[in-house]
């Protein structure tokens, strides 16, 4: 088993934290992994994207032409990247951000509004933990209590923000239906 998962959008969306994120959690549960981070010379506002590969065996190449997810946190991202999804992947679009579909039929397309259910949690810094939760909660890619104990570990050194982004799991989880 093999997964490629492709975090895009601009830069200051936390869009390297969660590919990050995503790929503690599956060495957590025992799966080779490669995070591949990718940002313009411009952080905030430029393009971000990273990719993530999960198998269960090693990785030949981590570099990846067609994964077969898409978190797409803004438009641009969507377009670019939308068409080099693997038939049968997950594409979760931010709705906040994003008015149009991904126009694949042969994709399990999940519409999230990120921003507004972080804006509700009281920060919408957390839309990218948002985001994660409701693709990992679709996706199945891994636990979600794995998930939840690599977010409390990445906030460590910022205990107050624990709460605020396990609030912010528990909507992603619920948003993903």
């Amino acid at each position: 088993m093999q997964s490629e998962v492709m975090f895009a959008g601009f830069g200051g969306q936390g869009i390297l934290l969660i590919g990050k994120i995503l790929a503690h959690t599956a060495m957590e549960e025992g799966y080779e992994v490669a995070w591949i981070p990718s940002y313009g010379p411009e952080m905030r506002g430029g393009t971000a994207y990273c990719t993530v590969v999960i198998s269960d065996r090693p990785i030949g190449s981590p570099i990846i032409k067609n994964p077969l997810h898409l978190v797409a946190m803004n438009r641009p991202s969507l377009e670019k990247f939308a068409p080099t999804v693997k038939p049968q992947g997950v594409i979760l679009v931010n709705s906040s951000l994003i008015d149009i579909d991904c126009g694949r039929q042969d994709v399990d397309q999940l519409k999230v509004p990120v921003v507004d259910i972080a804006q509700k949690l009281g920060n919408p810094r957390a839309a990218n933990i948002v985001a994660l939760a409701a693709f990992v909660a679709r996706s199945k890619i891994v636990p979600i209590d794995s998930l939840k104990r690599c977010v409390e570990h990445e906030f460590q050194k910022k205990a107050k923000l624990i709460p605020l982004n396990l609030k912010a799991v528990d909507e992603g989880v619920k948003a993903a239906g």
